[in-house]
């Protein structure tokens, strides 16, 4: 506490030297690196106005009622006072100072720690005995640098923490200590995963399918308060990702999309990690402005935020500062000032408040000035730094500790916590059958509309069959055909399923969309992959008509019309097998580039086993024979169709002999003289297809679904797990 306490008076005597009228040399504005021979003057806190902590807050609970009602003065008086010249800030809607009865709910937490191992490198404590609340029709900022805790922290308090993390403390709802139920609050990720070929009235209104119980016109007025609400009238007819001549929504107006998705179940609180990110200071500035004019119609608004600029300070009702996971202040915006200058630390003219504690409390700035002092001792700039970061922290946390602020938490928790309100209520879920309608027929509209990956896709394989077609047209029906026509059917089936790994882009945006609605509860993993089955068979069904289409006539193949059906059947179902496949190893890799690198070897293998470079049955037994040339699909698609060319004709050897097809084919491809042997191969085929997808299945469950099942059973056994260290 001795080395506190002394640089923290070195730094205040060195502060207030550099503010006084007789010395104006910038000594102690670590702040900044500026040019040499630049002059700033700091501005110390008693130059702002007076801090009046005397705002009374009464929270009151209607017995016969389903809200709270918060009485507060006209206008926040953080807001108030920013604006009156010390800080600049814009003007809240006139709505937003209106005392008047809100459906929010209150949030409190007390003593809250999150453990989980390894992911501190001194300690597995992420938050540590954190307290805060939050109020209906408020606005409260978690703030600090990167991997501070404010994620967790939020996660913690939605009762979203992963399973390898454990809580402890109590967590808050209308007094009670219960978990919130579906459709009583929303939680938006730092980054979701939108549908970009699909508008923004579009996308609100499947989202609402989804969410929501009831008649498809009752949805359209919800669509239309959320699209309101989050100022995106202008945009509402736009495509979220554009096209080849429009360019998709910007970076700010894509994070009101994902916000307003939560907004359709109308949910008391709302729970948003990190909305400024990747946004410039205009679409921030938006951004906090419209989360305001939400919170003054009654919604309890919880988010985390990095930094900030003057005037989207100016807009948070309540602040979290944290650091390591250390609580260094919670209260109201410029009550955060009087603590850093109550500490030593003022907030310098000119300067976001933001900056300012983040470059107090961050210890990367550290590495900065150790880099810069070598540099710039010529010029003066660094020579007299001598605060160091991690002593600016404890001070901060001592003063807090100690100081009226953290009483008034305290005591405000006791008021908030000393009588339950009414419980939230649990909203109505579509119905599993609505929910594979809503997502087959939204998997439809994106098919028709993603060109990139479905219509090029079909041109490409157009393309691929018209030059196999070309190179093996011509072939005739005679005996020494048939060595080119087993290649040619091994080409067409080999490289088609190659070119169908283009498709993985798209595998890989389904499934992201896919867990951004599960873990949101919006959808499940049965759900997910039947309506992804069902709007993919039209469009395999397309290609496998159009392609076989184009070789089988190419080609010269039989020509009648119950094997050209067999030839389209069989290979659909190729597609489909391959298909199952594809998405078994994008739900493993979760990542493009590994998984074409994969799915292109795994082709590679399967081709070799397939038994046209080397008859199936001259395998070497280890490995390529068994279990690769059972495992390889291509084995199973090239016996059925060629038992389906070949099977039941002969051909004429001299004037008197003749050998049948399989006589023919003996030496060139492994078929079974069975006439009914290609059904068997088609039924094969099917069975693997549907074997990969209950493979998908249970890996979607694995990674994705288990995750949010645990996570709904942690917050039933540790929300009210108290820390007894």
């Amino acid at each position: 506490m001795e080395e506190i306490q002394s640089q923290s008076d070195n730094y205040r005597s060195s502060s207030s030297s550099a503010s006084s009228p007789a010395s104006r040399v910038p000594s102690s504005n670590f702040f900044y690196l500026r040019k040499p021979g630049s002059i700033r003057q700091p501005i110390s806190f008693e130059d702002s106005p007076e801090w009046d902590d005397t705002t009374d807050i009464d929270v009151r609970v209607d017995d016969g009622g389903d809200s709270i009602n918060v009485a507060t003065t006209p206008a926040s008086p953080s807001l108030s006072k920013l604006n009156s010249g010390s800080l600049p800030s814009p003007h809240l809607p006139e709505g937003a100072v209106i005392p008047r009865k809100i459906a929010g709910a209150s949030v409190a937490w007390k003593d809250l720690t999150v453990t989980i191992k390894g992911k501190r490198k001194y300690s597995d404590k992420v938050i540590k005995n954190s307290t805060g609340y939050a109020l209906p029709g408020t606005l409260t900022v978690i703030m600090g640098p990167a991997k501070s805790g404010k994620s967790t922290l939020l996660r913690a308090i939605a009762g979203r923490l992963l399973p390898s993390a454990r809580m402890y403390g109590e967590v808050f709802v209308n007094g009670a200590k219960s978990q919130m139920p579906y459709g009583s609050y929303g939680y938006v990720d730092r980054e979701t995963a939108l549908i970009g070929s699909l508008t923004v009235r579009e996308f609100l209104y499947y989202s609402a399918l989804l969410q929501l119980p009831g008649f498809f016109c009752q949805k359209k007025s919800v669509v239309e308060d959320a699209i309101h609400a989050m100022s995106l009238g202008d945009h509402a007819n736009k495509l979220i990702g554009g096209h080849c001549y429009m360019k998709g929504l910007p970076s700010g107006e894509r994070r009101l999309v994902s916000i307003a998705r939560e907004l359709v179940m109308r949910p008391r609180i709302l729970f948003i990690d990190e909305p400024l990110y990747h946004l410039d200071s205009v679409s921030a500035l938006l951004m906090m402005v419209t989360l305001r004019r939400l919170a003054s119609t009654g919604c309890t608004l919880i988010v985390t935020i990095y930094q900030s600029s003057t005037e989207v300070f100016g807009l948070f009702d309540r602040i979290c500062l944290l650091s390591n996971g250390n609580t260094l202040f919670f209260g109201e915006t410029l009550a955060c000032l009087q603590h850093f200058s109550n500490a030593g630390f003022p907030c310098p003219i000119m300067q976001s408040p933001s900056d300012h504690f983040l470059r107090a409390i961050n210890t990367d700035f550290d590495r900065i000035i150790a880099m810069c002092k070598n540099w710039q001792d010529d010029n003066g700039d660094f020579s007299s730094v001598n605060m160091d970061t991690a002593v600016a922290i404890r001070t901060l946390e001592a003063t807090y500790k100690s100081s009226a602020d953290a009483a008034s938490v305290e005591t405000m928790i006791l008021k908030l916590t000393e009588k339950e309100g009414p419980a939230l209520k649990s909203k109505g879920k579509a119905s599993n059958a609505i929910r594979v309608a809503v997502l087959t027929w939204r998997s439809l509209l994106v098919v028709s509309r993603e060109w990139k990956y479905y219509w090029l896709h079909l041109i490409l394989y157009m393309l691929l069959t018209l030059c196999i077609g070309t190179v093996f047209s011509g072939l005739g029906h005679s005996l020494s055909s048939v060595v080119t026509r087993v290649a040619a059917i091994f080409v067409f089936v080999s490289f088609c399923s190659l070119l169908s790994i283009a498709k993985v882009p798209a595998l890989m945006k389904e499934i992201k969309i896919y867990a951004c609605e599960e873990s949101n509860e919006h959808s499940s993993t049965f759900v997910f992959l039947l309506a992804q089955l069902l709007s993919s068979i039209p469009f395999l069904f397309l290609i496998s008509i159009t392609s076989s289409l184009v070789f089988y006539f190419l080609v010269g193949l039989v020509d009648q019309f119950s094997l050209l059906m067999y030839f389209v059947l069989n290979f659909f179902m190729t597609l489909l097998l391959n298909e199952g496949i594809m998405l078994v190893v994008a739900t493993l890799w979760q990542d493009v580039f590994w998984s074409v690198l994969t799915l292109l070897c795994l082709h590679v293998v399967m081709m070799l086993s397939a038994g046209y470079f080397r008859i199936r049955s001259a395998l070497p037994g280890p490995v390529w024979m068994y279990p690769m040339s059972y495992m390889a699909f291509h084995t199973y698609s090239i016996q059925g169709l060629l038992e389906n060319e070949y099977l039941g004709t002969s051909f004429a050897v001299g004037q008197v002999r003749s050998i049948s097809g399989f006589q023919a084919l003996q030496s060139v491809y492994n078929i079974s003289p069975d006439i009914n042997s290609k059904w068997k191969n088609l039924l094969i085929l099917f069975l693997m297809a549907i074997g990969y997808r209950i493979l998908v299945f249970i890996l979607l469950f694995l990674l994705v679904g288990r995750k949010i099942s645990l996570l709904k059973c942690f917050k039933c056994n540790h929300r009210d797990t108290i820390d007894t260290s």
